[in-house]
């Protein structure tokens, strides 16, 4: 499990860290979600993989609130892929998680896509309530690229969207994107969810987010 930062742009500072799965394969190195992640959907093992993922980055978050003082109150995104959204007795997972390593289920959020929560409405509106009557905080990951049917997102009351890294990418070059992301960021605030522009690589995209208010 590899940490990627999540920086609050206002201060500057790392609040949170999101896990991501890497597969270090002996004799190729390094291999990268994209190539195995497919396969492990396909053959079921993508739940047993989910559950290393989210014991993990739960434990060593735990380890870093506990051991540094400035970890504090980090807290933890682990993605879950549609298989382990649709698994059943997945809140009774994520509560074993949580009280086998002792994380605060407030440190900890799970990040959805659109096209998972779309695949079965009745089925993602209950599996939220469950997750978040935990108290784990729930996140629309890759928000603008799946149905985005709005409508339905008063069925799965989320805590926050991420734009995907496909608009951020395009600030300073595209208007288009510009235009994506300003009307996502207005968005979240009128339901007053917290927004993270993902994937920022330049400082002119960093100020163009800042500007806007993500």
């Amino acid at each position: 499990v590899h940490y990627q930062p999540v920086v609050d742009l206002r201060t500057g500072r790392i609040d949170e860290l999101e896990a991501l799965v890497r597969w270090d394969r002996p004799g190729r190195g390094l291999v990268m979600p994209g190539e195995f992640v497919p396969t492990a959907e396909e053959s079921g093992l993508i739940v047993p993989l989910g559950r290393f993922v989210l014991e993990e980055a739960c434990r060593a978050t735990r380890a870093w609130q506990l051991e540094l003082e400035s970890a504090a109150n980090i807290s933890v995104s682990v993605n879950l892929s549609a298989r382990q959204f649709r698994a059943a007795g997945l809140a009774d997972t994520v509560a074993e998680v949580l009280a086998a390593t002792g994380l605060p289920a407030a440190s900890l959020k799970l990040e959805i896509t659109e096209t998972a929560m779309m695949l079965d409405i009745d089925l993602a509106a209950a599996t939220v309530a469950s997750l978040r009557a935990l108290g784990v905080r729930l996140v629309l990951d890759d928000f603008g690229t799946g149905y985005s049917a709005l409508n339905y997102l008063k069925r799965f009351p989320v805590d926050g969207l991420k734009i995907d890294r496909s608009f951020v990418a395009g600030l300073g070059r595209d208007a288009e994107d510009r235009a994506i992301v300003t009307a996502a960021i207005a968005f979240a605030r009128a339901l007053d969810l917290e927004v993270t522009g993902e994937g920022i690589e330049t400082e002119r995209q960093l100020r163009q987010l800042r500007d806007l208010g993500c």
